[in-house]
This record gives structure tokens, sequence and C-alpha cells, in this order.
């Protein structure tokens, strides 16, 4: 039985039973229509001990811990064939709850499902070292899992962002106890229910939703999880670095972003403006990437802002199953309310509102949270609105003058996640990209993801990387070892005979 059209209030599931603990829980609102979705049972303090103690118990079992490679990667396989089964179902938890358009929901689910196949390939072909002598024995590397993860995603994308922390860790042999965000959290658990489905042993991934002011602290201090991984907001994500460098464990922290996308003068200014459009209002702008800050070349500033301008005037803004929508809404109508407090102040500080910053008038829309593509000029990089991280369909337009003064203004903010350069001189690209203080740089291109690159960020933008083969080996600690070649014990001081 579906959870969507299952029992309710929706259940969730630890050790591979499905918890309907009625006496708290959250009343989804949708952002589309403003109407109850459903209500899910949230977790409590009780909740987090337990499935943290399952899910140890769990990972600890020789058929967990010594599953060989190849049988892993086959129950990874799995879970990817039932995701794509279930592909219609994912995409609509998704879309209920979060508004994403339905080809992106789809599109998300198709990707999510590619990376447990990376990641099952990835497994059967990672290998231990053998690291170089310097006496009469064999050293050697060898990986082991760390035990107990937290994963804690986001609302923004909870699917290509659940499937990016569960397949790593699920691969490198931990148990897993995932807490999604309360606004968006049946994709997760339909993920525990295909990974039970796929053969994954009970206890080995538990879901458990609810407010990170209630169950986050109880999650990241319990003394049995022995790693974090975080995608979400920075000031979440300083006091989950806090508390896991009070236990001494890693964190991989994915955080903001305010990414710079710059377009000089030499470029293809019809494929930058195109990009530019795409990075900053697909998802409707709900993107930690999102090229949010525009940096164009004052010589081609002006014809390229009318570009992007007419490319935003076509944007279609609709309900998410819309037929051709482009645009959902927000999330939720707090964060309407946040982007439309951040547009305003700007306005008020003498900003000039060249597309947008309103609702749209169509009566269909008029109950959801919906905003229309906004574009921003008349700002310095100083702005609040140009270094605050908006998380909405806005972008802040700059001109620059030269090179070394794009790039100190790029670099001007506490974020380093992404970045993009638009340009004809190769010269240019490759000085600017290594100039850039960022952990994902594209070059003539924006918003190109693959599973097998490494992704994260610099400075407040994040700690440690996911995807590709380290996003792996995050997941795992290493073990050094030597094995004597000797008859003899031949170290440290003499021993009389």
């Amino acid at each position: 039985m579906s959870t969507v059209a299952g029992v309710h209030p929706i259940p969730f599931l630890i050790g591979g039973e499905w918890i309907q603990d009625k006496s708290s829980f959250i009343t989804h609102i949708n952002p589309a229509t403003g109407e109850v979705n459903y209500e899910i049972c949230a977790g409590t303090e009780a909740h987090i001990d337990l499935a943290v103690r399952t899910a140890h118990k769990a990972a600890s079992q020789p058929a967990w811990r010594n599953m060989l490679p190849h049988n892993r990667a086959q129950i990874l396989n799995k879970i990817a064939d039932l995701m794509l089964e279930r592909s219609d179902l994912l995409a609509r938890c998704q879309m209920l709850e979060n508004g994403k358009v339905w080809k992106e929901c789809k599109n998300q689910v198709i990707n999510g499902a590619a990376t447990f196949r990376f990641c099952a390939a990835a497994i059967e072909t990672l290998g231990s070292e053998i690291t170089p002598p310097r006496g009469n024995y064999l050293s050697m590397t060898v990986y082991e899992p760390w035990g107990v993860v937290a994963a804690i995603t986001p609302w923004n994308s909870p699917i290509t962002l659940t499937c990016n922390k569960i397949a790593a860790a699920l691969a490198a042999g931990n148990g897993i106890v995932l807490k999604p965000a309360s606004f968006t959290p049946t994709s997760g658990i339909e993920l525990g229910r295909i990974a039970l489905d796929a053969g994954v042993p009970p206890g080995v991934l538990n879901v458990v939703p609810g407010a990170g002011s209630k169950i986050g602290d109880a999650l990241v201090t319990h003394p049995l999880v022995r790693m974090v991984s975080f995608t979400g907001g920075t000031e979440v994500g300083r006091r989950i670095s806090e508390l896991c460098g009070k236990k001494i464990i890693p964190a991989v922290l994915e955080l903001g972003g305010k990414s710079p996308h710059i377009i000089f003068a030499d470029a293809n200014l019809k494929a930058a403006a195109d990009a530019a459009t795409v990075a900053i209002f697909e998802g409707t702008g709900q993107s930690c990437t999102a090229g949010s800050r525009l940096f164009v070349e004052r010589k081609v500033y002006d014809e390229m802002i009318a570009m992007i301008i007419e490319r935003a005037r076509a944007l279609r803004v609709d309900l998410p199953d819309a037929p051709g929508a482009q645009l959902g809404p927000s999330a939720s109508f707090s964060q309407r309310e946040y982007i439309e407090k951040m547009v305003e102040g700007a306005r008020k500080e003498g900003a000039e509102i060249l597309i947008g910053g309103a609702r749209p008038t169509e009566r269909h829309l008029a109950k959801g949270a919906f905003y229309l593509p906004t574009i921003v000029a008349g700002i310095t990089n100083k702005s609040p609105i140009a270094q605050q991280e908006i998380f909405g369909p806005v972008l802040c337009a700059m001109p620059f003058d030269n090179e070394d003064d794009l790039i100190q203004q790029a670099n001007d903010t506490m974020f380093g996640l992404a970045s993009g350069i638009w340009t004809a001189d190769y010269k240019r690209a490759w000085r600017v990209a290594r100039a850039l203080e960022a952990g994902m740089v594209w070059i003539n291109t924006y918003k190109q993801f693959s599973t097998a690159a490494p992704f994260g960020g610099f400075k407040e933008s994040g700690l440690g990387r996911e995807k590709g083969l380290q996003g792996i080996r995050t997941y795992q600690q290493v073990k050094t070892m030597f094995w004597s070649m000797s008859d003899t014990f031949d170290g440290g001081f003499s021993i009389a005979k």
C-alpha cells in the first residue's frame, strides 16, 4: 500500500515496522492550492532513540556489515528498479509537498535511481590499497563503515538529495536514520519502503519525520550516531557542526549559496541568456546552486538584461501538474513571505525591479504560494538582497568593468557553493575559474550535474563532498593494517633472550 493513498495519518519507518503514533503529527499544506494534503505522524525524541539503536544493531549484524560488495550492489540496483517502477508515486509525493512542477519531479526520480546504480557499480569495483612498505611487512588500507549515519535532508529537492545520501551510505555499509524535512517527508518514507522491498535488512534504513527543533538535536547528539550528513541552511549547519565537534564525529554539510553567474562580452550571448534564465528560475529559484547573482560585463549589460527579461516574461507560472508549467509555487507560504520581504526591502533601498516583484494575478493561482520571476537591478554586491540567500525566483543583476573587479565582487560573499563563467577566451576562463572561491564552476554552461562528480562547497557553503567515488568514501573511515613478513619481532628496543 502506498503512503499517499494509504492509512492516515501517514506512518513512518523504524526497524522494518510502520509506526503510527497519533500523539504528534504534521498537517501538510499543499503550497499550490493552500489545501491540506494529509497528516503525517511526527517522531519524538523517544522514536529517535529507538531508531538509532535499531540502526546500530542492524548495521552491526554480519548479514549487513559483512555482505559481499556484489550482493550489496544487487540490492542497490533493485532499489533503482523499484524507484522507476514507482516513479509516478515518488514524483507526486514531492510535487504535492513542495510544488515543483511535474516534469522536474519525474526527472529527479530518474536521476535518483541513477545515483543508486552508480553506487552499485562503484562498490563492486572500489578496492583497498596496498601501500609501499618500508620494511619486511605488508601494509594496506581498508575502509570500514562509520556505523550509524544521521541523514538530514531539506525540502527543496528531497528526492535527489535523499538519494545522494542514502545510496552512498548504504553502499558503504552503514545503518541510517533519515530525518526528512517536515515540509517534504513522504518521498523519504516511500524510499524507506522501497529499500525494504529491495532487500535492505529491516532496521538498516529508518525514516523518522518531525520538526528539527524537536528531534534534530536528539538525533545529532545521540551517542550511537557516528556521522552526520546534512543539507540545508547555513545557520542550522553551523549548529550541527558545533554539536558534532563536541562529540568529535564527522559532519558532511551542504549548505547555502549565493552563486555568481558571470558573462563576459565575448560570450555566446544567446546561450548565456538562456542559461542565466534557467540558472535562477528553474525550480522557482529554490536551489542552493541557483545563479542568483548575475555579473555582466558593462559593455553588453543592457543587451543581456533585455534578453533575460524577454525569456523571463515567457516563462509559464502555473499549477505544478499543469501541462507546460515551468515554475510552480514556493514550497511554503512562509517562504514566499520571506521572498516578498527581501524584494520589498531592496525596493525601499532604491533598487529597480525590472520584472516581477509580485504575485501572479491569475485567479486559479490566488490560493497558492506563487511568486513571479523577478529581476532586481540598481544595486551593489553589498546590498542585502545580493548577499543573503533568498531561495526564490529572484535574480540580482550587476555590471562589472574588468576581470579584477569581477573576481573581487564574485568572491565577496560568505558562500562558495557554485559559479558560472561565460567567455570565448579559454585562458580567461581558466584564470577566473581558478580564482573563484567555489566548489563548483561551470564554464559556458550551468547546472550540469553528474553523480560521478564530487559536489560540495567552500567557505560557509559547507564541508566535505557528496557524489562520485569521493562521496562513497565520505561514508567510510580509513583503517591501516600492517602484516609482518618476518618470523621474529624486529621492532622497538632489544629484548634479552
